[in-house]
C-alpha cells in the first residue's frame, strides 16, 4: 500500500470524501455530522492523504493544524472492499508519524458516538487516544466522542560547542 499526499483533484477521491459524506449523514443525527467537504478540505491548515493499492483507492485521511503544537485528525474513511485490512492502521500511523515530524505535542479527533463508531473508537483507543471533552470550535455533543493523544516530546540535538567554549 502506498500513502501519499493528495491534492483533492481526483475523481475517485471526489467519489469516496461523497460516499463518506453520505454515509455520515445517514447514520449521524442533523447537527451532529462534523465531517468536511472537498472544498472545506482543501482548506490550507489541512493536509489530505490517499492509500492506494496500486491504481486502486483504499482509503484517505487528513490533518487538520489546529495551532504550534497540536492538530486534529479529519477524513479518515476506508474503501468498504479493504476494511479489516490494515488500511485505517496505515492510515493512522502515517498522520502519527506526520504529527510527531511537526512537533505537536498532542493530537484531537472527534467521531461519532453512535454505535456505528465503535470500530472507528476502538482503533483510536488502541493507539493510545483517549476520551477528552470538546475542542477548538466543536460544542458539546452527546453524538461526538472527542479524543486525544499526547505525542512525544520532540527530540532536541545536542548542542555542540566549539572546543574553545566548552573548556
Amino acid at each position: 500500500m502506498q500513502i501519499r499526499e493528495d491534492d483533492l483533484m481526483s475523481d475517485k477521491i471526489a467519489a469516496l470524501l461523497q460516499e463518506h459524506l453520505d454515509n455520515m449523514h445517514e447514520i449521524t443525527p442533523p447537527g451532529s455530522v462534523h465531517a468536511l467537504d472537498l472544498e472545506r478540505l482543501r482548506s490550507p491548515d489541512i493536509t489530505f492523504w490517499s492509500a492506494w493499492q496500486g491504481d486502486e483507492l483504499v482509503g484517505c485521511g487528513a490533518l487538520r493544524h489546529l495551532d504550534a503544537t497540536s492538530g486534529e485528525i479529519k477524513s479518515m474513511r476506508t474503501v468498504q472492499a479493504y476494511h479489516r485490512k490494515g488500511v485505517a492502521s496505515k492510515l493512522l500511523e502515517h498522520i502519527l508519524a506526520e504529527a510527531e515530524r511537526r512537533g505537536y505535542g498532542r493530537l484531537y479527533l472527534e467521531t461519532g458516538a453512535l454505535a456505528e463508531f465503535a470500530a472507528a473508537r476502538s482503533l483510536y483507543a488502541r493507539y493510545g487516544f483517549e476520551p477528552c471533552g470538546p475542542f477548538a470550535d466543536y460544542a458539546d455533543d452527546p453524538n461526538s466522542a472527542f479524543m486525544t493523544k499526547a505525542l512525544p516530546a520532540k527530540k532536541q540535538a545536542p548542542i555542540s560547542l566549539p572546543a574553545s567554549e566548552s573548556a
